[in-house]
């Protein structure tokens, strides 16, 4: 269980007990300035927010050596802080669960998913099943060497849960061994195709910024400069598809795979892709504010309720063949209706009948 999910629950429990379970221990370190409790917790839990840990501890939760503290006490060197919660930690075991795989490629080493958007790739805050491991777990269940909860086999890297696209699951320690070193060493090959809100005048560009968690919104991330000594350094390069006016098609190609890294960069420049409500991308940022228009918006985000943003292709070398590997994933329909709305709205062609 996620810290955030722990901490967000905390009043939801059916344990009436009265036993406390420790789910979070840190130790101050030996040269620890005195710093609030809550803030000393925040800043090492990074899924939750200072509010709720304020919460847990005015209801008691938040421990220092084994007393109840209030979030102003102080953190001194050596301070064992905990979190008592009044359940245990949920089970984080991943069972096989039935559900629908769309299988792009499969051998004794490996398989290639493609993704569809909405599906969780992993268990995690708010997600213990019906996630994409859940499924690579039942499909995978004879085969007695895949242990679902090995971390030395399954997802080699992740998309977002409204992300469609192609991800690659290992089924040998040693095929994980190979492609988590191509991707460290960025020789593989990923390709994205994002609406983004922009008429770009460029026809391709590059984005360098530190991403880093967003300290205003934990589950949001946000672009730092490249030199900050915050945040993880990332690179996004992107090239114009197709313009539409107030919205342009462009595929992006990544040199690093931070969290949310082409959400946050697209938004860093001022162009959030389309649909991408934690971005803005759900406002109207291009365009005129006529009924017609917004009615149109409207509809368009009817067709794709989520972030237009697909994950086409995946390219890496085979760990035993290898061999190189080129996987494509075609449009997905949301996506491939969202696009042709548009190209109907830019050629006045549009079936849409607008209430004013």
């Amino acid at each position: 269980m996620s810290d955030f999910e722990d901490i967000e629950l905390l009043t939801e429990s059916d344990d009436e007990s009265g036993q406390l379970y420790e789910h979070f221990r840190f130790v101050a370190d030996a040269g620890q300035a005195p710093l609030r409790v809550d803030k000393f917790m925040f800043e090492k839990m990074q899924h939750s927010s200072r509010n709720r840990i304020q919460k847990a501890a005015d209801a008691g939760f938040v421990h220092v050596n084994d007393h109840p503290v209030k979030s102003n006490y102080k953190v001194r060197p050596g301070d064992v802080v905990t979190l008592m919660l009044d359940r245990p930690r949920h089970d984080s075991t991943i069972e096989p669960e039935d559900i629908p795989l769309d299988i792009v490629y499969e051998d004794d080493q490996l398989m290639v998913v493609n993704k569809e958007a909405g599906l969780v790739v992993h268990p995690g805050a708010g997600n213990f099943h019906g996630t994409l491991v859940n499924a690579v777990a039942w499909h995978l269940r004879d085969l007695p060497t895949y242990d679902p909860n090995d971390p030395e086999v399954g997802l080699v890297h992740r998309i977002d849960k409204d992300t469609s696209g192609l991800l690659v699951v290992a089924k040998t320690p040693e095929a994980k061994t190979s492609l988590g070193v191509q991707f460290f060493n960025k020789t593989t090959h990923r390709s994205y195709l994002a609406l983004v809100w922009a008429n770009f005048q460029e026809d391709e560009g590059r984005i360098e910024g530190n991403i880093a968690r967003d300290p205003r919104d934990r589950l949001r991330m946000t672009v730092l400069p490249p030199d900050s000594e915050q945040g993880k350094p990332a690179v996004t390069h992107y090239r114009v598809v197709e313009r539409f006016g107030y919205v342009t098609l462009v595929e992006c190609i990544l040199e690093t795979g931070r969290t949310h890294q082409i959400r946050a960069h697209m938004r860093h420049i001022g162009h959030p892709l389309f649909g991408d409500e934690r971005y803005g991308g759900t406002e109207i940022l291009r365009g005129n504010r006529s009924s017609t228009y917004k009615a149109f918006i409207q509809n368009c985000l009817a067709l794709c309720p989520r972030q237009a943003l697909h994950a086409q292709t995946l390219g890496f070398v085979h760990p035993t063949t290898h061999q190189q590997m080129d996987f494509t994933s075609p449009l997905p329909s949301d996506m491939d209706a969202l696009i042709e709305k548009w190209r109907a709205y830019i050629k006045g062609t549009t079936n849409d009948t607008f209430e004013e």
